[in-house]
């Protein structure tokens, strides 16, 4: 399904039928599309779209987010993964702080349990990074 044009986001770049690829949730996600684009809480930003749809419509429960704070849940868990493996905290310029370091462990383990998907989809964030710096 392509990502709707005729909403308050307008799409510049899009991922869709992002539901084929939507990692350990492929084929069984609401989660259609993906897009860069402007906000729609103002066309003078760009923001990140997550766009859900419901079978009929598509769903008050898609999410848009700011492009640094996308950026920033990533650089977040690449940190929290390398905490999970004994690395203090904090690691980027977030400050991240560990909340429950006995919990700490489920990052890891996630991680393991879903390599297969995760890691080929950090290998490609590096690969585009590094053509970008």
């Amino acid at each position: 399904m392509n990502a709707p044009e005729h909403l308050q986001h307008k799409p510049i770049v899009a991922v869709n039928d992002y539901d084929k690829i939507d990692g350990p949730h492929a084929h069984h996600t609401d989660t259609r599309a993906l897009s860069i684009g402007q906000a729609q809480y103002d066309g003078n930003h760009i923001s990140g779209k997550v766009w859900r749809h419901t079978g009929n419509k598509w769903s008050r429960q898609s999410e848009e987010m700011p492009i640094h704070r996308s950026i920033d849940l990533a650089t977040l868990f690449v940190a929290s993964l390398l905490a999970s493996n004994g690395v203090k905290a904090p690691l980027s310029n977030l400050n991240e702080q560990v909340v429950d370091g006995n919990k700490l462990k489920a990052i890891h383990d996630y991680y393991l349990k879903h390599e297969t998907i995760i890691k080929p989809k950090l290998e490609e964030l590096k690969r585009v990074l590094d053509k970008l710096l």
